[in-house]
Order: C-alpha cells, then sequence, then structure tokens
C-alpha cells in the first residue's frame, strides 16, 4: 500500500507547500499594506492549491513558486526579500506537513482496504528495538 501512496503523495500532495505559499502572500501583502479583498483570497487560495501541485519537492522551490502566486494577485515579487532569511526554517516545517499528510493518507487508504494491522498500529511499544 505504501508503495503506491507514498510516491503519489510525495508527487502531489504538497500541503505544506500550499499552505506557506497562502500565508506567505498574505503576509507580503499585509507588509505592503495592500488589501487583496475576497476575490484576491479566492485566487490566492486557488493559484496556492495549484501551484503545490506542480512544485518539485526539492529544497527552496517553494519560492520559485511563491513568484507565481504573487503575481497573479498583483503583489511585489521583492517582498520574497521578506521571508528568504526563515525560508530554511519554513521549508523544514512544510516538508514535515507534506509528509504527515502521505503518512495519514495511506494509513486511511490501507484502513479502509483491510490492510491496516489494527494490533501493531495500537502497541505502544511496536518499532521499539530491545536489547538482549
Amino acid at each position: 500500500m505504501a508503495s503506491f501512496t507514498v510516491p503519489l503523495g510525495a508527487t502531489i500532495n504538497m500541503d505544506g507547500t500550499a499552505i506557506m505559499q497562502g500565508v506567505a502572500t498574505v503576509f507580503i501583502a499585509q507588509a505592503y499594506n495592500i488589501g487583496l479583498g475576497l476575490d484576491g483570497y479566492l485566487t490566492v487560495v486557488l493559484t496556492a492549491t495549484l501551484a503545490s501541485i506542480g512544485t518539485a519537492a526539492v529544497p527552496g522551490v517553494g519560492l520559485v513558486m511563491l513568484v507565481m502566486v504573487l503575481n497573479q494577485v498583483g503583489l511585489p515579487v521583492e517582498g520574497i526579500g521578506l521571508i528568504i532569511g526563515v525560508d530554511r526554517l519554513l521549508d523544514m516545517t512544510r516538508t514535515a506537513t507534506n509528509v504527515t499528510g502521505d503518512a495519514m493518507v495511506t494509513t486511511v487508504v490501507a484502513n479502509s482496504e483491510n490492510f491496516l494491522d489494527k494490533d501493531i498500529f495500537n502497541d505502544p511499544e511496536a518499532g521499539v528495538i530491545r536489547e538482549v
């Protein structure tokens, strides 16, 4: 099950990237004191979601995709300079969110297909290596 869902999720399930692009766009708009309005927010949601699907799983590429989102809502691309200094930390949290989402989907699909051994899943000692 995991050999199918994890590579698929790593390709198209970039939840952390979509969230970061939305939050970064709103942050940059507020920093420049530019109101987005309802249509701007909807454009950010749509563009960030579509951009995250096409984003490569490479560190730092989220900033490149953020340029597209900023252009779409008419914000200055120079605003990326406000977050580029902390992007490495943001990138690590994006990756953690992406991996957690992939693991959750794998668990749900395995459970729905009756491939999930619930005794092992609920065992708090599962995976613990004991010394002999």
